[in-house]
């Protein structure tokens, strides 16, 4: 059973910085240097040093180790240092990390990061080459087989399931496309800049597995972004308004496997976006209604729709309508699908944006935003608040 109350790690710290690379398709230096590159642009940007940080979190897919980061960074000792499972499913999760220890005072400032040459280098839409023995590759052992290879056939799976269940055609996914390039046009750090499609575009794109076509899925790309995190009450001395984590929270379903869940009662939802949904309401107090922009991961777009499904922002079934009518400003940035793929680390960049009224394709009056992290996956989320 998933935590049963609210926790209290609401309001007590806040991002304060964030910095980030070029986003490519071919960077032309190592991951270790992207990352580097990006936690300093992180600390100019929060108006803090290297001397100043004390921890840092990261991903376990990522290459570049925190005490190599620190050394190259000019970061000196570290009191707190961590690592989130599950691909982009730890992206709101590294925040929340940082946000438990400077909370506990385990830490002051803590940087978050991710890294990686995932155009240039490795390339997680491959599928599964070399793996050694684990029990995740076991449970993959299942799947592969039977062509289940990549992570676009396994969401397919789903979103064919969705589609049947709710009398959809893959049109219902070409919302979310469109939406996310629409923003991504207007972004001058998108790939996608000034490259807005439309439905006839997203339906005259090439199949990659059925019922997912080549604008249902997100970029491959080389870069670094990071997020500076320290005390709310720290926050109100430093050169940026402050966006305070109001909620944190990771879940993991019943029955749950990496991106091949198959197994569950029923494949047209996520649980495990579900559990994450439950308790950042429950510590919040919040409600979808209070929600000013969502910047939902969008690695593939039938997830998306489901992650509105989850959320209670629409029935299960009426979110491909929902975002047609642009009911909720979505995706501010571009999106994996049309700014760029850094495991979801970009979109708590954007939702930080946004809370600062710096955005490019900002709303007025945002004040509160919705960050969700990889799906299909063990997940987390955040809300972002303006400082009151």
């Amino acid at each position: 059973m998933s935590l049963r109350g609210a926790d209290s790690l609401g309001g007590k710290a806040a991002v304060v910085g964030i910095g980030a690379t070029e986003f490519s398709k071919d960077s032309g230096r190592s991951e270790l240097k992207l990352a580097v590159e990006a936690v300093r642009a992180a600390l100019d940007d929060a108006g803090l040093t290297p001397a100043d940080v004390d921890g840092l979190v990261t991903f376990t897919m990522d290459t570049s180790p925190e005490i190599t980061v620190a050394q190259a960074a000019g970061i000196g000792e570290l009191s707190f240092f961590s690592r989130i499972h599950y691909g982009g499913g730890a992206a709101c999760a590294t925040v929340q990390q940082a946000a438990m220890a400077v909370a506990s005072g385990v830490a002051d400032v803590v940087v978050c990061y991710r890294a990686f040459n995932e155009r240039s280098g490795r390339r997680f839409g491959s599928g599964v080459q070399q793996r050694e023995p684990t029990a995740e590759g076991t449970a993959l052992g299942w799947n592969l087989p039977f062509g289940l290879l990549t992570p676009a056939s396994w969401v397919a799976m789903a979103a064919q399931r969705y589609l049947h269940t709710y009398n959809l055609t893959p049109e219902a996914f070409g919302h979310v496309a469109v939406t996310d390039r629409r923003h991504a046009a207007r972004n001058p750090a998108a790939y996608f800049y000034g490259k807005p499609i439309t439905l006839a575009d997203h339906a005259a794109s090439r199949w990659i597995v059925e019922p997912l076509r080549l604008l249902d899925c997100c970029q491959e790309t080389d870069g670094g972004q990071a997020i500076v995190v320290t005390s709310a009450e720290r926050a109100r001395d430093l050169p940026r308004p402050p966006a305070v984590i109001v909620a944190a929270a990771q879940g993991a379903g019943r029955a749950q496997e990496q991106m091949t869940s198959f197994y569950r009662d029923d494949l047209t939802g996520l649980p495990e976006t579900r559990v994450v949904a439950r308790q950042l309401w429950r510590s919040s107090g919040l409600s979808p209604a209070d929600i000013d922009v969502g910047i939902l991961y969008d690695h593939f777009t039938p997830f998306v729709l489901m992650q509105l499904e989850e959320f209670g922002f629409c029935a299960p079934g009426e979110a491909a309508d929902f975002v047609a009518a642009d009911a909720l400003p979505l995706n501010t940035h571009g999106g994996q699908l049309g700014e760029a793929y850094l495991h979801g680390m970009n979109g708590i960049a954007e939702a930080v944006r946004q809370i600062r009224g710096s955005s490019v394709n900002q709303l007025s009056g945002a004040a509160r935003t919705l960050v969700t992290a990889g799906t299909g996956v063990p997940t987390s989320a955040l809300i972002l608040g303006a400082d009151e």
